[in-house]
C-alpha cells in the first residue's frame, strides 16, 4: 500500500490536528490519520512513528516496526530514552494469543555495593545516584531489541536499524520541547562529547536548530552490523575504556555478561477482559493489576467519570498498591517478590476493607502487606518513552524504554554519541531515602552486583473474548503505573475512544509523599474541594506522562492516540 503522507503533529498541549486520512487502495475514508485497518503505530515522535509504519509497509510485523521505532527515539528524543539505557517489552503473538514479556533492564556492575552512594559517615552523597559516571547502569537495549527482533521479526536486522541511522546522520529539527530539555540538563555542559553534540559554542540548541548527530550515526551502523559489537567489540572497549578513565564501574566484563531476559508476564481479569503487563523487576504490572482487583466489581461509571466518591476510592486503593511497592518489590532474581498474593483479588478484598470510602486515611497509617499473609495467599492462584504498535495479523507490542532522568547521566562516551543511563538512582541507595521521584524502597531494592533496579514502568495489553482490545503504555516514572491505570479504566469502564482516554485529566498519589497530585485545571473546583474535606491533601502542578495507545474496536479498525502533552504521534494505514 502506498504510503499515506500528513502533516506532523504541533508541538502543543492538548492540542490535536484533524486531517483527512483516506486508503488509496480501498477507497475507505477515515477522518483521522490515527484510525486505520492494516496496522498502527503510535510513540513520542512522528519521526519515530514513521519509522514503524515505513517497515510495516515493507511488509515487516508489529516487531519490526516497535524495533525501528524505538531506535529512531533513540536518535530523536535524547533526553528521554536511548541505546544506553533499556527497558521492558510486552508481546502478543497474533497466531496464538501468547503473551511474552522481555525484560532488557539496566543492571548494576559488578562493582556496585550497597554503601555505593554513602560516604564515611553512612549519609546519602548528593547527585551521586543520578550524575556522572557512577550513576550508569549496565544498558540493555541493543540486546533486547536484536533478541525480540531476531526471533520474531520478519525483516533484515540492517533493515529495522536503518532509519535511526540516517536520522541520525542527516540530522532533524530540534523541537521547542527538546530545545527546552538541553537548556534545562545543566550537566551536559558538563561533559565535553555532550557540550559538543547539544550545544554551539556553548550555547544550547534551539528550536529549529538541526541536531546532527554523526557518531550516533557511526554507532548505528557498527550495530547494524553486529549487535554483540556494543558488549564484546570495539563499542564495548570504548565504553570500558572512558569508564575507567572516569572512574566509573562498568567494566567490559559486565557488558560481555549482559543478556535481556525472557520473564512470564502478570495477567489477571478485570471485568470481561484480560489485563496482562510487566512482571518484575517491574512493579507496573503488579500493582496495575492490585489496584484494578481493589476497585473490583464496583460500579465506578454509575458513580460518573472524576466524581469525588470514584477518585477517592481510586486514590485510596493506589496507596495501599505504593506502600506494599516500596517494601515487596524488588528483582526477583535476588529476592522473594510475592507476585500471586499482591495480584490475588482475596488479598484485595482484604485490603479494600481498610478503605473508608468518606476519610482519607494518612498514609502514615498505610502499611505494606504483612509477609505472612502474602505468604498465605501466594500459595493460591518523568522522562521515559513509550510505543504501541499492531499489525495486520494481530501481532502486538508495547514497549516502554529509558535512560531514566533527563539525558540519564548527562555522560556521552567520546566518539560514540552514546547517551548513558542513571538507572543507578532506581535502587534503594539508603532505607527511607526517596529516589529522584519521590519513591522510598527497602532491603528487597538495596543495590547487589548484576542486580536490577525496580522499575515502574507498566507496558500493557489487554485482550477480551481473546481479541485484542488495548496496546497502552506511558513514560513518566512513578506516576507511570497510575497514568496506565486511568486510560485502561477510561477505555473499558467509561467507554472513551483513545483520544479523549489519552487526552483526559490524571491524579497520581504514590503513598510517600503523602500528597494527592492533580494536574492544574484538570478537576473543577467543587471536586477538589470535596477532596479536600475527605482528608486528601493536594498538590496541583503541570500535567505529566506522555502516553501512547491503541485500541482495536470490535470491527478490526485500530484507532490509535498519543498524547497532546506531548509531541508524538500516530500513524497507521
Amino acid at each position: 500500500m502506498k504510503r499515506l503522507v500528513t502533516p506532523r503533529r504541533l508541538a502543543m498541549p492538548l492540542v490535536c490536528l484533524i486531517v483527512l486520512f483516506v486508503s488509496s487502495q480501498s477507497g475507505e475514508a477515515f477522518p483521522y490519520p490515527d484510525r486505520a485497518k492494516k496496522g498502527m503505530v503510535v510513540s513520542a515522535h512522528p519521526l519515530a512513528s514513521e519509522a514503524g509504519l515505513t517497515m510495516l509497509q515493507k511488509g515487516g510485523n508489529a516487531i519490526d516496526a516497535a524495533v525501528a521505532t524505538t531506535l529512531a527515539i533513540s536518535v530523536v528524543e535524547p533526553a528521554s530514552a536511548g541505546i544506553g539505557g533499556g527497558g521492558f517489552l510486552l508481546l502478543r503473538l497474533g497466531a496464538t494469543g501468547e503473551v511474552k514479556a522481555l525484560d532488557f533492564r539496566e543492571r548494576a556492575p559488578l562493582a556496585a555495593t550497597r554503601t555505593l552512594y554513602l560516604d564515611a559517615q553512612g549519609k546519602v552523597r548528593p547527585n551521586a545516584s543520578t550524575d556522572g559516571y557512577l550513576a550508569v547502569g549496565v544498558p540493555g537495549t541493543i540486546a533486547g531489541l536484536y533478541e525480540v527482533q531476531s526471533r520474531y521479526g520478519k525483516l533484515p536486522w540492517k533493515a529495522v536499524v536503518a532509519p535511526a541511522t540516517q536520522l541520525a546522520a542527516k540530522g532533524f529539527p530540534v523541537s521547542w520541547r527538546l530545545a527546552a530539555a538541553i537548556a534545562q540538563q545543566k550537566t551536559l555542559q558538563q561533559n565535553p562529547a555532550a557540550r559538543q553534540i547539544f550545544t554551539r559554542n556553548g550555547v544550547p540548541l534551539q528550536a529549529g536548530d538541526r541536531l546532527v548527530q554523526a557518531d550516533l550515526a557511526q554507532t548505528l551502523t557498527q550495530v547494524a552490523a553486529d549487535p554483540q559489537n556494543f558488549y564484546t567489540g570495539k563499542l564495548a572497549e570504548t565504553i570500558a575504556r572512558d569508564m575507567a578513565t572516569n572512574k566509573g564501574l562498568i567494566t567490559l566484563a559486565d557488558l560481555k555478561r549482559y543478556r535481556p531476559l525472557w520473564r512470564d508476564p502478570v495477567c489477571g481479569n478485570f471485568r470481561a477482559t484480560r489485563v496482562c503487563s510487566m512482571p518484575p523487576p517491574s512493579s507496573g504490572g503488579v500493582h496495575l493489576l492490585q489496584i484494578l482487583n481493589l476497585l473490583g466489581d464496583t460500579d465506578l461509571k454509575a458513580m460518573g467519570w472524576h466524581s469525588p466518591d470514584a477518585l477517592h476510592l481510586l486514590v485510596e486503593a493506589m496507596r495501599i498498591a505504593y506502600a506494599d511497592r516500596a517494601v515487596h518489590l524488588g528483582d526477583p532474581d535476588f529476592v522473594k517478590v510475592p507476585v500471586a498474593a499482591l495480584i490475588n483479588p482475596a488479598y484485595a478484598k482484604q485490603r479494600r476493607q481498610e478503605i473508608n470510602l468518606q476519610r482519607a486515611r494518612p498514609s502514615s497509617q498505610v502499611q505494606a502487606a504483612n509477609p505472612e499473609t502474602l505468604k498465605r495467599l501466594g500459595k493460591e492462584s518523568n522522562d521515559t518513552s513509550h510505543l504501541s504498535v499492531v499489525d495486520s495479523t494481530g501481532n502486538a507490542v508495547s514497549l516502554t524504554f529509558t535512560v531514566n532522568l533527563g539525558f540519564g547521566s548527562g555522560v556521552v562516551v567520546p566518539g560514540t554519541g552514546l547517551i548513558l543511563n542513571n538507572e543507578m538512582d532506581d535502587f534503594a541507595i539508603a532505607p527511607g531515602v526517596p529516589n529522584a521521584f519521590g519513591l522510598v524502597g527497602g532491603e528487597a531494592n538495596a543495590i547487589a552486583p548484576g542486580k536490577t533496579p525496580l522499575s515502574s514502568m507498566t507496558p500493557t495489553i489487554v485482550t477480551e473474548n481473546d481479541q485484542l482490545r488495548l496496546v497502552v503504555g506511558a513514560p513518566g516514572g512513578s506516576t507511570i503505573i497510575t497514568t496506565v491505570l486511568q486510560i485502561v479504566l477510561n477505555v473499558l469502564v467509561y467507554d472513551m475512544d483513545a483520544r479523549r482516554a489519552i487526552a483526559a485529566p490524571r491524579l497520581h498519589h504514590q503513598w510517600l509523599p503523602d500528597q494527592l497530585r492533580v494536574e492544574r485545571n484538570g478537576l473543577d473546583r467543587l471536586t477538589l474541594d470535596n477532596l479536600r474535606q475527605r482528608g486528601h491533601t493536594i498538590a496541583e502542578g503541570n500535567t505529566w506522562g506522555n502516553a501512547q495507545a491503541i485500541i482495536r474496536s470490535s470491527d478490526g479498525t485500530l484507532e490509535g492516540a498519543a498524547d497532546p502533552r506531548g509531541e508524538g504521534a500516530a500513524y497507521g494505514f
